[in-house]
């Protein structure tokens, strides 16, 4: 009887598989024009992007990075206002990021455009620039959010600035960028009046970054933050 019921149930199943297999080949009849149209237009996509990424967006990121190594150079120097417009051979920061758009070197030329217009004092346009920045590296993402903290410090909006900071040394902590952060934030919230915070990122600092620069005269800071609190 076992041997009965087993067969039975055996049967059924095939029998299912049967009507399943039915019905999608069924399905595939009725709309097989559809399935292939999909499938064509998938495969051009692909085919296009590859295409795309290969002949033309690869070449343009080369051009781009060999474009753009002497408004770095004039950045180093701390020609701020040549890094940005470039000179009458080379481009600029801001000729990269117009001429080169979707390529990572277009988005470097952000970060240091920002910056420049920041050291140039011309604060809110360079925050936009930051702001814009795609921050894929740790450093450079910190170090961008730190330099907004600093424009809007220098603007006076202090809920800003700590905002700023508050991004930039939680921004995939490290051990330069962080404590750096921590400590401007630290004297960002002094300046506020706000010596519990100060004394937060301080003791943070002594905790978790000993080894910084930062923390080297930390005792110092965290003693005056306790006093004042």
């Amino acid at each position: 009887m076992a041997k009965s019921k087993k067969k039975k149930d055996d049967d059924k199943n095939i029998v299912a598989v049967e009507e399943a297999l039915s019905k999608s080949e069924q399905f595939i009849e009725r709309n097989q024009n559809t399935i292939i149209y999909t499938v064509a237009a998938i495969v051009i996509l692909i085919a296009g992007y590859i295409g795309y990424t290969r002949f033309i967006l690869e070449p343009r990121e080369q051009e781009a990075r060999s474009e753009i190594f002497m408004a770095q150079s004039y950045f180093e120097q701390e020609e701020y206002e040549l890094a940005l417009e470039g000179d009458a051979e080379y481009p600029g920061f801001l000729d990269i990021i117009s001429d080169y758009r979707m390529t990572r070197a277009s988005n470097l030329a952000r970060f240091y455009a920002g910056i420049s217009l920041i050291r140039l004092g011309e604060l809110e346009e360079g925050i936009d620039y930051l702001e814009r920045f795609r921050k894929r590296d740790n450093l450079l993402g910190a170090m961008a959010y730190g330099a907004i903290g600093d424009a809007y410090w220098e603007m006076d909006e202090l809920r800003d600035a700590a905002r700023a900071y508050r991004r930039a040394y939680n921004y995939e902590p490290n051990d330069l960028t962080t404590p750096l952060f921590l400590f401007k934030a630290g004297m960002l919230y002094e300046e506020m009046g706000d010596y519990e915070e100060a004394l937060s990122r301080y003791e943070r600092i002594h905790r978790e970054y000993s080894n910084s620069r930062e923390a080297q005269e930390i005792e110092k800071y965290i003693a005056r933050a306790q006093a004042k609190r």
